[in-house]
Parts: C-alpha cells; structure tokens; sequence
C-alpha cells in the first residue's frame, strides 16, 4: 500500500507518528502538503497536482485538516474521492464536523445525548434563549474555534449579553449551550476508527480552568468506557460521515452528551494516556479498507434521469403497516429500500419479511415518479406548483422604490 499524509505540518506528534507506524508495517508513506496540491477540473478527469507536478498515484490519504485550511483542504479530499483514492475520512464528514452548529444540527435529529443548544442573532431573542437552556450559567462557543480557543463560560445572563454582544460586534457567530454542571472542568474523549472506540481518555481541567482541553493545561487519564459511552461514540462519528474521530462528551447525570466529533483528532494525548498504538490502527485500518474508497451516495445514484434518492415516511393509519416490506411491492415500482430507521435503531438493507410499522422512516433509491406516486394524492396535489400568468403590475411595483413613511 502507498499512503498519504494531507498534512501542513510534518514535524507534529500525529503527523510523525502515523508516518513511524505506517513504515513499521512495511507501507510507503509520504507527508503531502496539503497547500502545495493543485486542483484540476476536466471532463471526465479530475486530476490534482503537486508542487506543479501530477500526484503520483496513492492507494489511500489520511486527511489532516487542520482548521485554517478547512475550505482548501476539504476541497482537496473531495477531489481524492473523485479520482477513487481512499480516505480515511471523507470531505463532507470533515466539513460536518467542523462548524460546530452544523455538527449540532445533524445529530439532533438523531437520539444522541447532547447538551441543549441555541442559535441566536437578534439581540431580543438572547434572554428568552438563554432562559429555554435553563438559565445562567451558560456556554459560548464560537463556531469555529478549536483546542478550547473560543468557549466561555457566562456566569450571568449579564455577562452572557455582555460577550455575545462584543463577539457579534467583531462578526462572530457563537453558539449557546447549557452548562452541565456535575461534569464540570472535566470531559471524556473516546477515539473512534471504523465502528469501534479502540481508546478512551478522561481530561480533567487545572485550578479555575472549567476548559478540559490538554492544549489549556488539562490533565489526562486512561478510562474505560461503558456500552452506553461506546455506542454513543461510534453513532456520533458515523451520523457525521467519520471514520477516524474524537468524541468529545460530557458524563452527565443522563448520561454521555456528546460536545464535539473532532475529524483531526491529535494523538498524543490518547497515546500518552493509554499507552496504546493509535496511529497504527488508524493504519490498519486504512490498509484493510483501501479496496472501498468514500463516496458520494446521492451523487452516484441520481446521475440517472427519473431517478433519485428520498425518505418516506410510515404514518399512522397507513395502508402498509402490518405489511412487509415484501407485500408492498416496492420493487415491482422499481423502488428499493436502502435503510429502515425505526426509533434510534437503524437496519441496512432490511429483509423483506421485515413488516412496517408506524413512524418508519425507509430511505429509498428508485424512480422519482413512482415513489411520489406513494404520497396521498392529496398531498401530492398540495406540493404541485401551480404555475400562472403574471400580472405586468406586479413586476412595475417590484421595481418601485417603496415609501416607508
């Protein structure tokens, strides 16, 4: 195997060790600066070249993107995946994971424990929100900020409008969270590869520090995980496209609340802790799945006219329940179902003796017209866009400065 680090910085600990752990197992490896490639955009060919060169050919690309290059570097990944290099994480599941309302949003549809969280712009709206966390004290965080940079801990609600407003003044979109108090000064990170926590590290912070982050002085400890904090790892990484993470939680009283999934995750720290090869199952890793490179599902699958991908969705007092999902004849409408999502399980390719139920969400591929054809027709008749003729007034008011006296 031919591997590639995507890294800005050679002489880091992670960058250094992945190398180390990558020739030990008697791989090629080489460190490609992820600034110094080249984006090339043909039909039918997308290329990427280095210092001015073609990259030479690379069975798989570990990306280490780290946050100032985030807009290049995923541009960067997402080309490997069109030219069916494998990476260990794919360019959407870096993107997901750093812009931390996005991530937010993502895994609230899903039932991952998470500290409550509120996005807010006018200023009237900050009392009322701080008010549906539960009151002060509170969390801000800036949406991009990293290794603990950016994340404030508001006593008041006073201070809080105090640092949202001074932060808004110099542009910077923040997130409020809830302060959960029994996990204070302290966090778990489980080291997630592939569908599995391969180590774990509880990160305690030093005197008044609430922040836990090793880069802020905090201290670091070997931990075992229960099936509860494992689960919740792995759900977390995959709901947001990683394969290689940090999941950051908080252990409290209801359990693990996921704060971040973190798709550069140093190695040090969980190294040190653990006393584990981390580097080395990120490798293996790579090496056992170099044959199945990341690619985009939907952008696959929708080249084809007529044809898509969508959920839809089992109500109440529908015709299917009780039916399987052989009965129901998806595939003589040239429909088939990728997934079933039912409560918080998820089952890949469910068998057709499997019967539906109320409130089962199948994601499906097949023909557009036929899976519209399943929504009530009154429905359907509801979402169709009536087109009409458009009165010329219309558009010379459009075009009329308003009076707003």
């Amino acid at each position: 195997m031919k591997l590639g680090i995507l890294s800005t910085a050679p002489r880091c600990y992670s960058t250094r060790r992945l190398v180390a752990a990558a020739k030990d197992r008697g791989f090629k490896v080489s460190v490609v600066n992820t600034l110094k490639c080249s984006i090339d955009l043909q039909s039918g060919k997308p290329d990427l070249y280095y210092k001015g060169k073609p990259l030479a050919d690379y069975d798989a690309m570990i990306p280490r993107i780290g946050a100032s290059v985030t807009y290049f570097g995923t541009a960067v990944v997402r080309q490997l995946e069109q030219m069916n290099v494998f990476v260990a994480n794919s360019s959407g599941g870096i993107s997901n994971s750093r812009d931390k309302l996005r991530s937010m949003q993502i895994l609230s549809r899903h039932h991952i424990g998470m500290p409550k969280t509120t996005f807010v712009r006018d200023r009237a709206d900050l009392i009322p929100s701080i008010e549906r966390l539960g009151g002060a004290p509170v969390i801000i965080k800036l949406l991009e900020g990293t290794q603990g940079v950016g994340v404030i801990l508001a006593d008041t609600i006073k201070v809080a409008e105090a640092i949202i407003e001074t932060l808004q003044t110099a542009k910077q979109n923040v997130l409020l969270q809830s302060f959960v108090a029994e996990s204070k000064g302290r966090d778990v990170r489980a080291f997630v590869v592939g569908d599995r926590v391969i180590g774990a590290m509880r990160r305690v912070a030093q005197g008044d520090e609430f922040r836990s982050n090793v880069h802020r002085g905090g201290m670091v400890e070997a931990v075992e995980l229960d099936e509860k904090f494992n689960d919740t790892a792995v759900r977390a990484a995959q709901i947001m496209g990683l394969q290689v993470a940090g999941v950051d939680m908080l252990e409290g009283n209801d359990g693990p609340q996921v704060m971040e999934v973190n798709s550069s995750p140093g190695l040090e720290g969980i190294e040190r802790a653990t006393g584990q090869d981390i580097a080395g199952a990120i490798i293996d890793y790579c090496a056992a799945h170099v044959d199945f490179p990341e690619m985009d599902i939907r952008q696959r699958l929708t080249v084809s006219r007529g044809y898509g991908v969508c959920e839809l969705v089992i109500p109440e007092g529908s015709h299917f329940i009780g039916k399987t999902i052989a009965d129901a004849a998806f595939t003589d409408l040239d429909i088939n179902i990728l997934t079933l999502y039912r409560g918080k399980s998820v089952i890949p390719n469910p068998k057709a003796t499997r019967e539906l139920e109320p409130g089962d969400r199948l994601l499906c591929f097949g023909k557009r017209e036929s899976m519209k054809s399943l929504v009530p027709a009154k429905t359907r008749k509801q979402r169709e866009p009536k087109i009409k003729k458009l009165d010329p007034s219309k558009i010379e008011d459009a075009l009329t400065t308003p009076n707003y006296s």
